[in-house]
């Protein structure tokens, strides 16, 4: 099989694709919450329903955490601890949208 210029060209723009993806991927600049006594509550209300490890591994690989439900203790802490969020921060009401759990 012959190589042709037109291949060429298809293996050059997917390595220009390629070299595009990587270079505007970065660090994950994404917080995690601790997994801490303070975060303690938030951890087991968003995986209260969680499969055990029993479960059929269906059951396990779409398992959502209560993220909504878990939120709602968020900003009442924060603000009974005096904990201040930066001026430019997005609506306190949403913070599992950014902030990741670890499973």
């Amino acid at each position: 099989m012959k190589i042709e210029k037109k291949d060429l060209w298809f293996i050059a723009l997917i390595v220009v694709v390629v070299g595009i993806f990587l270079a505007i991927s970065g660090k994950e600049k994404t917080k995690v919450v601790p997994r801490n006594d303070t975060h303690k509550e938030v951890y087991e209300v968003a995986y209260r329903n969680a499969p055990g490890p029993d479960a059929s591994i269906f059951k396990r690989a779409f398992f959502k955490p209560a993220k909504k439900e878990a939120e709602k203790s968020c900003e009442p802490c924060h603000d009974a601890r005096g904990i201040k969020l930066p001026p430019d921060h997005p609506p306190k009401h949403r913070c599992l949208f950014c902030h990741k759990l670890v499973p």
